[in-house]
């Protein structure tokens, strides 16, 4: 692996925000994520996450939305979070301009990437991946969020904890079910929305993101 490459992006009429690209020699794809809402690029998980893909021969472009930067909370508007994706999109590609370009995140990144693929197309992405898609609110199950993504056109993959409680399962399995070309749905046993684990599970949370590592580069070749 080499050493991350680091950067500000130009989020036009929303200043800069940072951004952290990571790529092994024998990179066979470039995955660009955004972080959650509650998070940032430096989150544990999603660096342990990167460092997972690029063990795996995936590359990735992470950053952060404006709000992230500044004052903490809440987001941003969703047109806001949606010129980030976009701006995010176009400068991993000029990094890598070889690879096969997949795009996403973790919660509210991955939903706002797949809003801006169904606003319009993201030049150059071949497909979205969903690190546990927030499909409704804690406690209010409903799949409106999810409406959007008939409009997107792409291979998708969903990775879902059978805890997440911003996602029930049966609910999830049947927005997949309507979608064309059909997703993957990866279901991770015992996982949260966070992809936490019990200590009973018998699983540490490493393991747990070896696994998503090793799905996202087996559906990304």
């Amino acid at each position: 692996m080499a050493p991350p490459t680091e950067g500000r992006l130009d989020v036009p009429g929303h200043g800069t925000v940072a951004w952290r690209f990571l790529h092994p020699a024998d990179a066979a794809a470039l995955l660009i994520l955004a972080h959650g809402a509650g998070t940032s690029l430096h989150h544990d998980f999603l660096e342990g996450l990167c460092r997972a893909l690029c063990d795996h021969g995936v590359a990735t472009f992470r950053y952060n939305f404006p709000y992230r930067e500044g004052r903490g909370w809440p987001p941003d508007r969703p047109p806001v979070l949606q010129a980030t994706v976009r701006a995010a999109v176009t400068r991993a590609a000029e990094l890598e301009p070889g690879l096969p370009l997949l795009a996403g995140g973790k919660s509210l990144g991955g939903r706002m990437t797949s809003a801006a693929a169904a606003e319009a197309p993201l030049p150059g992405v071949q497909g979205l991946v969903f690190v546990g898609f927030p499909l409704h609110p804690r406690g209010k199950p409903a799949t409106e969020r999810a409406d959007h993504l008939a409009e997107v056109g792409l291979p998708m993959l969903f990775l879902q904890g059978t805890r997440d409680r911003l996602a029930e399962l049966d609910l999830l399995r049947r927005v997949v079910a309507d979608l064309q070309p059909e997703p993957t749905l990866h279901v991770v046993e015992g996982a949260d929305h966070g992809f936490g684990v019990l200590k009973r599970s018998g699983r540490t949370e490493a393991e747990v993101v070896e696994e998503l590592a090793g799905v996202v580069a087996g559906w990304s070749t």
